[in-house]
């Protein structure tokens, strides 16, 4: 098996899509069948979900990835200054641990 965890391949948004779609797992193993199935069955499901709108659906992004990178009020202020909702305290609560 090739490792590939030091490589370019698995850097950027596209890196983990691309990985499911050839069933290859960063580490160069085969990623299961049934995880693949489940996967392709639950993301059929999302593509069928009626959107709320393009700001919600990118306000929502920047937050799931935005927390994981970005202190609260960091965020917080960001997301302000560009116009989007302040965050939430269910988010605050759920990303942050209610810190």
């Amino acid at each position: 098996m090739t490792d590939i965890n030091s490589s370019p391949a698995n850097l950027g948004a596209d890196a983990v899509d691309e990985a499911i779609a050839r069933g290859i797992d960063f580490d160069g193993s085969p990623i299961p069948s049934e995880k693949l199935e489940l996967y392709s069955r639950v993301m059929g499901l999302e593509a069928g979900r009626q959107r709320s709108g393009v700001s919600n659906t990118m306000r929502s992004r920047i937050v799931r990835i935005g927390a994981k990178h970005i202190p609260q009020a960091e965020l917080d202020q960001m997301l302000e200054t560009a116009g989007f909702a302040p965050l939430k305290e269910k988010e605050i609560a759920f990303y942050y641990g209610g810190k």
